[in-house]
């Protein structure tokens, strides 16, 4: 399963995965199966991250809700209810960006998961990592290496902006 983020710095439509209010059903069903609270700055965290055409950073989103509500939260709130919505699945951190996506599809904890990231509009496409996880296993114990974690970016460009 896709789900696309578009920048819109151009004229292709997007398709986002999932609307705000999936995500939301999505999280609040996964927060109830764990015994784990949804509060309000967190719904309101995870909110503007699936409402998002790209991935935001803390101070992005400090500023989102600075303009969609009046208050500026500390930093440090909004970092907390990020590691919270990570721990939970409820979104990615796209390294490279060191910014964060909303995600509203059931992964497991330790399931590998793919983030295509187009140069030319920004979109961040993910799609399972299950057929590259095996070899990637493989190759890091042919190493002796043990992973603390597992993160796969490929950049390029989507299908909407072509070939670069």
């Amino acid at each position: 399963m896709l789900k696309t983020r578009h920048h819109h710095d151009h004229d292709h439509a997007c398709e986002h995965g999932h609307p705000p209010v999936d995500v939301l059903t999505v999280a609040e069903a996964r927060c109830a199966e764990r015994k784990l609270k949804l509060t309000p700055i967190r719904r309101e965290v995870l909110s503007h991250l699936a409402a998002s055409p790209a991935p935001m950073g803390a101070y992005d989103l400090i500023e989102k809700m600075h303009r969609s509500s009046g208050r500026r939260p500390a930093p440090i709130s909004v970092y907390r209810v990020l590691d919270f919505l990570l721990e939970a699945g409820l979104a990615h951190r796209i390294e490279s960006r060191n910014a964060y996506i909303a995600c509203a599809h059931r992964h497991e904890g330790p399931d590998l998961v793919v983030f295509m990231i187009c140069d030319a509009c920004g979109c961040v496409a993910e799609a399972s990592g299950a057929p590259v996880e095996k070899d990637l296993s493989a190759i890091a114990a042919t190493a002796g290496f043990t992973p603390a974690s597992r993160v796969v970016e490929m950049f390029g460009r989507c299908a909407h902006c072509g070939p670069a």
